[in-house]
């Protein structure tokens, strides 16, 4: 009985015979810089020359579809790009709310969750003293808070600060933040409004960067009182 073979690397591997299109497309979707025909063919298993039409039939077929990306050979390699005239709009996705600044109520709702999590909205509110589902949604939205459980006496959703939070805030943990919590009230104590502490503490917790969705003096979000 003859040994079989086993491969000992991705080098021995063999390659079925893939479609040209669909395989370049695949390799070059992942990508992070231009790669060569050359390169190309020995990923894909088909000859360079045949590879090398490939390329420039794609890019063709791009171009006339009116795709929002198109291939481009440059720096000697092969590599997809958003389309000129489309890179408004990835821009706008990409920066979008990263230049605003949080409300004064979004930044007192998050020092709240920040020092009190996992907490209720129910709570959030009896601390701020006003409604606060449209802050903490405003929070979710951009990645600073999350859903962290259900509280088992109410079964309210529970919130709590997310890693993003932390990288924006520039901290390693939340052992390292500032100590303020004195100026938040016990739980138990839900009916005496927050007052003055509210301010140091969010602006304790004011980052140095932009964040949010609103830009500073914009009207409150929805659902909270005007001085926020």
């Amino acid at each position: 009985m003859t040994d079989q073979h086993v491969p000992t690397g991705p080098h021995e591997l063999e390659l079925e015979m893939l479609d040209l299109a669909p395989a370049l497309e695949a390799v070059l979707m992942v990508a992070d810089q231009p790669l060569d025909h050359l390169t190309l063919a020995q990923a894909v298993g088909h000859p360079p020359v045949d590879v090398e039409h490939a390329l420039a039939e794609l890019a063709q077929d791009y171009t006339d579809q009116g795709r929002g990306f198109e291939l481009r050979n440059i720096a000697g390699g092969w590599r997809f790009f958003t389309r000129e005239e489309y890179a408004g709009a990835v821009e706008r996705f990409i920066l979008d709310g990263q230049q605003a600044r949080l409300t004064q109520a979004a930044l007192e709702t998050m020092a709240v969750v920040a020092y009190r999590q996992p907490i209720s909205r129910t709570r959030i509110s009896a601390i701020r003293g006003v409604n606060v589902d449209g802050v903490v949604r405003t929070l979710v939205t951009r990645g600073l808070v999350e859903e962290g459980g259900v509280d088992a006496e109410s079964g309210a959703i529970l919130y709590r600060t997310t890693s993003y939070f932390l990288e924006r805030m520039g901290l390693g943990s939340l052992s390292e933040l500032p100590d303020i919590a004195g100026h938040l009230p016990d739980l138990d104590d839900m009916d005496d409004e927050i007052g003055s502490g509210d301010d140091e503490v969010a602006g304790a917790l004011e980052p140095q960067e932009p964040i949010g969705d609103e830009q500073s003096g914009a009207a409150p979000e929805p659902g909270d009182d005007a001085r926020g």
